[in-house]
């Protein structure tokens, strides 16, 4: 499979996992079109052309040629300049590497990822907030984000891979979309009662029981495994936490758990003030259900020699 297949493929699969109704993204890719008709030939140069197809920032070929076949891969969660020299000395070894993914954005796909952000109005709608107060919420903490990410140097692990001629590809908000539905999907199968049945389901998945032998395991940071649960928020995609505001606004919908990757020590003590309980289902173990499931989708299609590092441990899922 070309590079820029994989790629394609891998943004048409995280589309058809996005919460938000396709109509509506077609409509933000019409709109990203319409605007790039009107540019001039000088602003057209400086127009990512990626967003005519592909909704999500985060996600995109950072380094390499899209036209190479790819028949390997290594597959990680974060890749960084130590990463790419490790695929180097490897492939001076002997080792065919035809890409190298990383699931954490780098490059012009970290440069502006908070755009992906703006899906976490459809997340928070669909638990009962208004359109009104999540977009508001959501903006300010946006631009938060957006403040923090400009000062970055992007491009430090771009000129490493460009220098050693490695492709590169970032997938990132595609397969927390994979990973935000297929948690949805077990969790309103199973209908769990208590914080501690939530943990019991999250062991009978590979990627967080490797995860616990490797000491870290999900963890009911707000709570107890008796604490009774209804209804259940996940925090797994939108690029980023959002807005801290916005767990008074789940509590008054009815949410009195969440289950999320990740949490910033501010966003743990608003759930406390807001008396929500909360698992950490633990970061990486989360990343890699995504990368995993979007693996087995891209080999539906072909397969590939997949070699694990940083972080990534390879598992397979039945469709579900």
């Amino acid at each position: 499979m070309k590079l820029k297949n994989l790629y394609q493929e891998s943004v048409k699969k995280g589309v058809e996992a996005d919460i938000r109704p396709q109509s509506q993204i077609a409509q933000i890719l019409k709109k990203k079109r319409a605007v790039y008709e009107k540019l001039s030939p000088k602003e057209k140069e400086l127009f990512d052309v990626d967003v005519l197809f592909n909704p999500f920032s985060d996600t995109r070929i950072v380094a390499g040629n899209p036209e190479s076949n790819v028949k390997s891969m290594f597959v990680g969660i974060d890749v960084d300049g130590q990463e790419l020299l490790l695929v180097d000395k490897l492939k001076e070894r002997g080792s065919k590497i035809d890409l190298v993914i990383s699931h954490h954005p780098q490059g012009r796909a970290y440069a502006n990822f908070y755009e992906v952000m703006d899906l976490q109005v459809d997340v928070f709608a669909k638990e009962g907030v208004s359109l009104s107060c999540s977009e508001s919420l959501l903006e300010q903490r946006k631009a938060e984000v957006a403040r923090k990410v400009n000062a970055a140097n992007h491009l430090r692990p771009i000129d490493i891979a460009r220098w050693l001629k490695i492709n590169l590809l970032c997938i990132h908000t595609p397969c927390d979309n994979l990973a935000y539905q297929f948690m949805r999907r077990m969790l309103d199968r199973e209908k769990p009662s208590s914080l501690g049945k939530i943990v019991d389901i999250l062991y009978g998945i590979p990627e967080y029981k490797d995860a616990a032998q490797n000491n870290n395991p999900p963890k009911i940071v707000i709570g107890n495994k008796s604490s009774r649960c209804r209804k259940i928020h996940i925090e797994f995609t939108g690029g980023t936490e959002g807005p801290q505001g916005i767990y008074d606004e789940l509590a008054s919908s009815g949410i009195d758990t969440i289950v999320a990757m990740h949490q910033s020590e501010e966003h743990f003590k608003k759930c406390k003030k807001a008396h929500i309980n909360i698992i950490f289902a633990s970061h990486i173990a989360s990343d890699t259900l995504g990368v995993n499931l979007m693996l087995d989708h891209l080999e539906k299609k072909e397969k590939f020699t997949i070699y694990e590092f940083s972080g990534f441990r390879r598992f397979t899922h039945k469709s579900k």
